[in-house]
Order: structure tokens, then sequence, then C-alpha cells
């Protein structure tokens, strides 16, 4: 039997972050309320795709087409908002044999990427897949180009004083000589997305680079995801926010997403910062936090101190006969 492939009806809608938090591929952004945040905010169409054998679900892929030049563009996730990892999440494969579960694998693609053929028929699709989806080869066998990008994960199972020890001697120094009285770390609501976006913003601007995302998408992502998925972490000194930082939570992760400015401040505000996010996520039982990249060497530096294990996600393009124009278009998206 085939995996039957379509567009998610208004009941399986309903039922989609139930799929999501069954699924061991799948992350925040796969949550309905950040697919429909995502395609306002990105101008695109949504393609929220299921797949199921028989009467059981086998997989999701949501996807968001745009059009530009006349040209049918798909993306999972779209591009300029700075999502990390979006792309295809399986379901109900970890009960099957290797055999099986791969056949249902390949099926399900095969079958996601027929549907968008004969429905949007694009010109070029781009997918960025989570970490945990490490097994591409359905999509290169379709066509796809793919290579690896990286990113650095804390284990946070260890707890707290073990993790200490394994930063390095700076941050732990840092962390541990800062008196508390000199700061304080809080969660914040829609003015403290503001300020961290906005504090973000001024320091692209200050390198002359461009940023995609606002305030108001972060406030919508806040809005329509969960109690407790979308967090804003602000540190204080002297009653004034010094930094911030974005987090989303999904299954035993959090995400490092936005924040960890430059910042002005004569205290480590980002590792006191990063410290408490890691505590609070250990305190609700999180066995691990994503710092969100490991391909800036500038940035790695940083990162590298917590003592991270060191993941590969993956990125897959398939282009059309305007391959270079939609490489293009793509480019000056991003």
């Amino acid at each position: 039997m085939s995996v039957e492939i379509r567009r998610a009806s208004t009941q399986e809608r309903e039922r989609w972050d139930g799929w999501v938090a069954r699924s061991p591929h799948a992350n925040p952004f796969h949550r309905w309320g950040a697919l429909v945040a995502l395609a306002e905010h990105a101008d695109a169409r949504l393609y929220p795709l299921v797949g199921f054998k028989g009467q059981e679900p086998a997989g999701l892929f949501p996807l968001f087409e745009t059009r530009r030049a006349g040209l049918s563009l798909l993306f999972s996730p779209p591009p300029d908002l700075l999502v990390p990892y979006l792309g295809p999440a399986l379901l109900n494969v970890g009960k099957l044999k290797r055999r099986k579960a791969e056949r249902r694998h390949e099926r399900f693609v095969e079958g996601c990427l027929d549907w968008l053929d004969s429905e949007p028929d694009p010109r070029y699709v781009h997918v960025r897949t989570d970490s945990r989806y490490a097994d591409l080869r359905p999509l290169k066998w379709n066509g796809f180009s793919v290579e690896p990008g990286y990113t650095y994960v804390v284990d946070l199972a260890v707890g707290a004083e073990e993790l200490l020890e394994r930063f390095s001697s700076d941050a732990r120094s840092n962390v541990r000589n800062t008196p508390d009285s000199a700061y304080t770390v809080e969660e914040g609501g829609r003015a403290a997305v503001d300020r961290i976006v906005g504090q973000v913003r001024r320091r692209y601007d200050a390198q002359g680079k461009s940023y995609g995302v606002t305030p108001a998408f972060v406030r919508d992502l806040h809005e329509r995801l969960p109690e407790g998925v979308l967090r804003a972490h602000v540190c204080r000194v002297d009653g004034e926010l010094a930094g911030g930082m974005v987090t989303l939570e999904g299954e035993g992760t959090i995400y490092r997403w936005q924040g960890g400015a430059k910042h002005d401040a004569d205290l480590p505000i980002n590792d006191l910062l990063d410290w408490q996010i890691m505590r609070d996520a250990i305190d609700r039982g999180i066995e691990a936090y994503d710092l969100v990249g490991a391909d800036a060497r500038r940035l790695n530096r940083y990162k590298a101190k917590f003592g991270p294990g060191l993941r590969s996600y993956h990125q897959a393009e398939r282009a059309g006969p305007a391959m270079r124009l939609a490489r293009e278009i793509y480019t000056r998206l991003r």
C-alpha cells in the first residue's frame, strides 16, 4: 500500500500539533501556529502536506510557495525570517524494522514531491531539515543536491553542576564570580520581545547587514504558540535592559533563536543570560540546548565555550530549467 499525500484538511489541522509532538524530527516551528505566522510574514502560501499509510499518519511536510518573476518557488522554511530548521517530519516509523521504515520514508517523500509537481509545479525547491532528520537519501534520489550545515547542542541532561564544569575557564569564571546582586534575568512579554529584536536589528544595521525578523513576527509567534513555547529572556543591570534572548522550546530541546547582541554593559551579559536559560531549562526537564548554528567562525568561539557537541543538519535544493534565475532570486531573498 502506498503513502497517500494530501494537503491537511480542517480536521487534520486541528490534530497537527499532536502529530508534531510525536515526531522525532519536528521542532517548535513545525507547530501549526508557527506555520501560519510564517506564511503571513513571508507573504507565502502554505502547503501543509500530510501523508497517510492507510489510516495511520506517516509524516508531515510543510512547504511555502512564493512567486517571483512568474516562477513558483517552494521553501521549507521560507527565507529571510531566520528560521533554522523545518522540512519533513516522519511519524510512526520507530516501531518498524529498517527495511519497512526506509520504504515508507521513501514513499512519503516521493509522494510529497509528486503532489507538488502536480499542484504548484515549482521551478525551485529549497529545504533545510532539523538535525535529527539525518536520512536525506530520498531527497537525493529525487533530484535534490544536499549539503550539510552545522550547529552546536549543549547536553543539559548531565545537570547544572557537571554542565558548568564543561564550560571553558572564562565562562565558568564569568558565571561564578559575577555577584547575583549585580544583575537579574527574567522572562518578559511583548515589550521584551520588541526590545530584544530591536537590539539585534541595531547590531545588524551597524554591520551593514539586512535583518528580516521583525517584532511583529516574533509577537505573532508568541501569541499563536502555546504558553511556554516561545520565551523572551531579558538580563537587566540597575533595572535597565542590557541584553536578551528569544528561545523556542520543543520536545526535550530548547532553541537559542534571536538575541545575544553585543552590548555596552561591563558585565558578561550573554554568558549570564545563557547560563540562566540553561539552568531554568534543566529545572523543566529539558535535555538539550540547541545554540542554532555553528557555521560562523566568529560566533563559534563564543558558542563553543559551553562545551557543546557538534551536530549536522542539511540543506537540500532542486532546481528546474530556470535554475540560474531561481537561484539568483533565492540569494536576493536571503
